[in-house]
């Protein structure tokens, strides 16, 4: 397994949607495993695909946080969410691909999400808490939507500042 680069915003693979995975192939199955590795690594409950500049509608996420807990890797292969309760709830958000900026973003409470597994089978499960806003959160990076874009252009340019200037400050290192 290898630790990739993760790609920061602004980035125009951010911005684009993944196309979806034809084909359950070894290199799908190593980059899953390299995702599970890098989201770890950071440390973050999610990942998806384009944020390793991966075009492809992947996801891993992990929501377990307590130490005292197994961990429960997972890995969504073109994840629809197929119901979503009118119910909301606001969670603080973050982004690996956004590093040290949060915001507070609304999404439905809970979700049903449907997804092909590695081994090529139909899964389908109810997430909600953390779960549900981890789910969603990586599905939008899937349609080239970061939780930046649910806030006020003014915020969300005052982020997108921030950050080209920690790029441009990481390119002279």
């Amino acid at each position: 397994m290898t630790i990739r680069s993760i790609l920061l915003h602004p980035d125009p693979r951010l911005k684009k949607r993944a196309d979806p995975v034809t084909e359950v192939t070894d290199d799908l199955r190593a980059a899953a495993a390299d995702m599970l590795e890098t989201m770890y690594d950071a440390p973050g409950v999610g990942l998806a695909g384009p944020q390793i500049g991966l075009m492809k509608r992947i996801l891993v996420m992990d929501c377990i946080k307590d130490p005292e807990v197994a961990p429960r890797p997972m890995v969504l292969l073109n994840p629809v969410v197929s119901w979503a309760s009118e119910a909301t709830s606001v969670h603080e958000e973050g982004c690996l691909s956004i590093p040290e900026h949060f915001a507070d973003v609304t999404r439905p409470a809970e979700v049903r999400v449907r997804w092909l597994a590695l081994d090529g089978t139909e899964q389908e499960e109810h997430f909600a808490g953390l779960w549900a806003t981890c789910v969603q959160h990586e599905i939008d990076h899937l349609n080239g939507r970061l939780f930046i874009d649910y806030l006020t252009p003014l915020k969300r340019q005052l982020i997108t500042r921030k950050m080209e200037k920690l790029k441009r400050e990481r390119a002279r290192l």
